[in-house]
């Protein structure tokens, strides 16, 4: 395992794409150990395409992806399976089992990874319920809950085998602003607590200020990485128009006014 601020998650020269179709080429970034990193770009630029090669689910066309020092690319059998128990993923829409209650829906990822009895995996599970806020919730099913109880209980269940990093898909999508910011001080809480690695795919301007350490954006038109650091420093500092007309929510990237005359703002 990778000490506090080492690389834990190394991604080099790789393409991703669909057939023929190139999404995403020549990427290469690290993460380190314990950081909040994020993967930034409009709709369509590859950013989820991205987390689907850095989870398994997508075999590059080209390229390593080393997680703890092993290639997810290419391990298998039982040193993939070592590999996986090291991650967490919480999907964009949650993607909780509608027929489970919560308290099942975390516990699934115990009674498919360990051997643990049936007691200890629902102690388990009920104590990653609480660790998001959702003790209460437990014995609710899915449709009971609210957008952001179903965003905190797929994290309760990406956190269930106790990972060393945390994929989340767009946490924030289709969140009110308050339960967004709440669901940010969770992100910064675990953080803080369980000292994991997060890496998240967003667009959302308030949450990359509000927990990411470092983020990189990737483009459509580019089909790669054209920006990394920190999220404050791109936005004040980068020369290239394309990360300015994002950070700074611009019309246009050079900023000049709008269709009314009036200059767009910053």
């Amino acid at each position: 395992m990778a000490a506090k601020g080492e690389s834990i998650i190394q991604v080099k020269d790789v393409t991703v794409g669909y057939g023929a179709t190139v999404v995403l080429k020549d990427v290469s970034f690290e993460v380190e150990m314990g950081e909040i990193f994020g993967i930034l770009g409009g709709s369509g630029s590859g950013k989820s395409t991205l987390l689907k090669a850095m989870i398994g689910l997508l075999k590059p066309l080209s390229g390593s992806i080393l997680i703890d020092g092993t290639d997810i690319v290419t391990a298998e059998g039982e040193d993939r399976l070592n590999l996986l128990k090291k991650i967490g993923v919480a999907y964009q829409s949650g993607a909780l089992f509608g027929s489970m209650t919560v308290l099942s829906n975390v516990a699934l990822p115990l009674k498919e990874f360990t051997d643990l009895p049936a007691e200890a995996i629902e102690q388990i599970a009920q104590m990653k319920l609480k660790a998001v806020g959702l003790q209460a919730a437990a014995y609710k099913m899915p449709s009971e809950l609210s957008g952001g109880m179903r965003k905190r209980a797929a994290i309760a269940r990406a956190l269930a085998v106790d990972p060393e990093i945390l994929f989340l898909d767009e946490p924030s999508a289709g969140l009110d602003p308050i339960t967004s910011a709440q669901l940010d001080e969770l992100i910064l809480g675990l953080s803080e607590d369980l000292e994991i690695t997060f890496v998240i795919v967003t667009h959302e301007l308030p949450s990359i200020f509000a927990v990411a350490d470092r983020v990189i954006m990737v483009d459509k038109e580019a089909k790669t990485i054209i920006a990394g650091g920190k999220p404050e420093e791109l936005r004040d500092h980068s020369d290239n128009p394309v990360v300015r007309q994002f950070f700074r929510r611009q019309l246009n990237p050079s900023g000049a006014p709008g269709p009314s005359g009036r200059p767009v703002p910053a």
